[in-house]
């Protein structure tokens, strides 16, 4: 990484602290409670704040959407959100630090067996507000409905839905626990995780970001990282 700069410093922490958004909605990258969250996004963020030479805080949300707009209302300086259109128009981001899939469950007895089954009339599907596979499926179905919901999961269940979307790991979860649902294996969608902040920003604390996550995946610190949380299906985004 090249030098840093007090420029950078205060540009990235104006506060003199890191205020970074965590999603803990999202149990791949974060886990534990508001006080006490753990996980790859945590270590990053920290590891970020060591880099500035400023203490961080860990501003914590049970959803994508709700990190976004902290990011997006100047609560947070950097935040650990999927990579989507919808969200570059206020977000920065650096090139994926790790790289998840979005998947779909359907009731056992269904005649879906494909993600390309699903895009059809009169089918339903349940999805978290906001979330990367939402704003996804949004933006890229032409014949199915999105059902927004706290948890996708849930909708799916209480409107007899059918079909639900979500991350493969939380997904497999629920499935081991239904016997009455299944789990569709081929992913419908690859969920590029990076590191954002405001496009406000000055470009060399943009640089310094995105060289420091290109730093932390070839040496191994997300590697270890995503261990550490008990996330070994999680795969480490290749360099850019």
């Amino acid at each position: 990484m090249g030098k840093l700069t007090a420029a950078v410093r205060e540009d990235l922490a104006p506060t003199g602290v890191l205020r970074a958004s965590i999603n803990l909605g999202n149990p791949v990258l974060a886990q534990g409670t508001p006080a006490a969250p753990t996980g790859v996004t945590v270590d990053i963020a920290r590891e970020v704040g060591a880099r500035l030479g400023v203490p961080v805080e860990l501003v914590c949300f049970d959803a994508a959407r709700k990190s976004y707009e902290a990011m997006a209302s100047g609560r947070a300086d950097i935040c650990f959100l999927a990579v989507e259109p919808a969200r570059e128009a206020e977000v920065a981001f650096t090139a994926p630090y790790v790289v998840i899939e979005g998947v779909f469950a359907v009731p056992r007895d269904s005649a879906i067996v494909t993600p390309a089954d699903v895009d059809r009339p009169g089918v339903r599907i349940g999805v978290k507000s906001g979330s990367a596979y939402d704003l996804y499926l949004t933006r890229t179905l032409e014949h199915a409905t999105v059902v927004r919901g706290d948890e996708g999961v849930d909708e799916f269940r209480a409107q007899g839905l059918e079909v639900a979307a979500g991350i493969r790991q939380p997904m497999a979860e629920f499935v081991a626990t239904h016997p009455q649902v299944r789990l569709i294996g081929e992913r419908f969608m690859q969920i590029r995780q990076a590191v954002g902040t405001t496009r406000t920003r000055r470009p060399a604390s943009l640089q310094f970001l995105r060289d420091l996550v290109e730093e932390l995946k070839a040496d191994g610190f997300v590697a270890e990282a995503l261990g550490r949380s008990n996330q070994p299906d999680a795969t480490v985004a290749p360099p850019c």
